[in-house]
């Protein structure tokens, strides 16, 4: 929900299933070697991530991204499993960096997913399937454009050359 405007005196409603399903999200801003082209990974759930779909996700990049992978990760539990630990340590490839413990504005990714937010808002989608078409539209919109991803990157407090 987001804030929105209604005539005097006529509070707006907003119809919803109250629907426990879900999706849930992974997903990585890529930057080319040279630091020309930017890129956007991602991957959908209908259950909770783990450390499971984690090493799936860090397979996916392996397979689609040649050189050197330096991961930009927050503090989050889920990057700090055992097997995710392990998976980085036998692939070489694999350099991660952590970001202090919460610091959302440093994360260009956290920028993509406030931007799919925000056209999502105020949506009433009739089941998870139209919400996933939904979302999917909205990322696809973003990966597919480079000046929508390097305002992700220039929105976050990273220092950029």
């Amino acid at each position: 929900m987001r804030k929105t405007w209604a005539p005097v005196g006529r509070t707006p409603i907003f119809r919803h299933s109250y629907s426990r399903e879900r999706i849930s999200a992974i997903s990585a801003v890529t930057v080319s070697p040279l630091g020309k082209r930017l890129g956007l990974y991602f991957r959908f759930h209908s259950t909770n991530i783990t450390g499971v779909e984690v090493i799936g996700f860090l397979r996916h990049l392996l397979r689609h991204l040649r050189g050197p992978i330096m991961l930009l990760w927050d503090g989050g539990t889920i990057h700090r499993r055992v097997i995710v630990k392990e998976f980085v340590r036998q692939h070489k490839r694999l350099h991660v960096h952590r970001f202090p413990a919460y610091a959302p504005e440093l994360n260009p990714d956290e920028f993509v997913w406030t931007k799919a937010k925000h056209s999502l808002a105020n949506g009433a989608p009739k089941d998870i399937v139209e919400l996933g078409r939904r979302l999917r539209s909205t990322i696809h919109r973003v990966r597919h454009s480079q000046r929508l991803l390097w305002s992700c990157i220039h929105a976050s407090e990273l220092p950029w050359p």
